[in-house]
């Protein structure tokens, strides 16, 4: 089984990423967007035991009730942990480039621009992450 260390970006918080992500997508919840100040954010979705801090200090927060991961030196957000789902969603930034390899984009329903790609857009999420397969049309 392959793995993968990760860090944040100054380097106190290493995380190793054990297989591959279940999916590689756009999340543009609006949880998403206020945590990060971004419109929609790059995840690479992994199966909770996938995902271990091997060095340093994180702390973690809710917005609502998705628990967040962050580093207490550089406050790099590391992942989030949504609830009940038993996921981390890694933050892409941390990923070497050319490894997030997207998918689909979900809760486009919350969008706050439209984002034109070939990618499938879901309203919500998608039906094999307990939602209905409805999609927004841009």
């Amino acid at each position: 089984m392959s793995s993968l260390n990760i860090a944040c970006h100054c380097g106190h918080v290493k995380i190793r990423l054990t297989g591959e992500p279940v999916v590689d997508l756009y999340c543009h919840c609006q949880d998403c967007q206020r945590i990060t100040g971004a419109g929609c954010v790059p995840y690479a979705i992994y199966p909770q035991a996938a995902v271990e801090v091997t060095e340093g200090n994180t702390m973690r927060w809710a917005l609502k009730s998705n628990q967040r991961t962050r580093c207490t030196k550089c406050g790099t957000y590391l992942f989030g942990m949504p609830e009940g789902m038993g996921i981390h969603g890694i933050s892409a930034y941390l990923l070497p480039p050319g490894t997030f390899n997207p998918q689909m984009h979900i809760m486009c329903k919350d969008a706050l621009v439209p984002v034109k790609d070939d990618l499938p857009h879901f309203a919500g999420f998608p039906a094999n992450f307990g939602g209905s397969d409805e999609r927004v049309a841009w």
